[in-house]
């Protein structure tokens, strides 16, 4: 099944969710702001896609913490398991392993046409 993390009041992961309902696609909701994600689902992700995607600079969470955008990568996968509200969302684990970080009903379409 498709697993999708993110939180309810982003504007992309409803969209993602409105996608998935509409499409009549089964999946299943990770919500960011409580469920802590481990370092190893981490690197399973950055083998998966590069750590700028993943990496959030232009959310309130970012901005928030007056982050530097030019943090190393090792402090930026260290700020995202400190704060789940880094990542890109939505994040979607497809069921054949793919990864999609944010938003694009265009690769959502192709990805999820059957």
């Amino acid at each position: 099944m498709i697993k999708v993390y993110g939180i309810t009041t982003c504007g992309s992961v409803k969209k993602a969710l409105s996608f998935f309902k509409a499409k009549v696609i089964p999946y299943s909701f990770v919500d960011l702001k409580t469920t802590q994600i481990s370092e190893e689902t981490l690197e399973e992700w950055l083998s998966k896609q590069p750590l700028l995607r993943l990496f959030n600079t232009k959310g309130t969470k970012f901005k928030t913490l007056n982050l530097s955008k030019e943090l190393s990568d090792e402090a930026k996968k260290e700020w995202l398991l400190k704060e789940q509200l880094l990542f890109k969302r939505p994040i979607v684990e497809c069921e054949d392993g793919a990864l999609l970080v944010g938003f694009d009903e265009e690769l959502y379409l192709r990805t999820f046409s059957s």
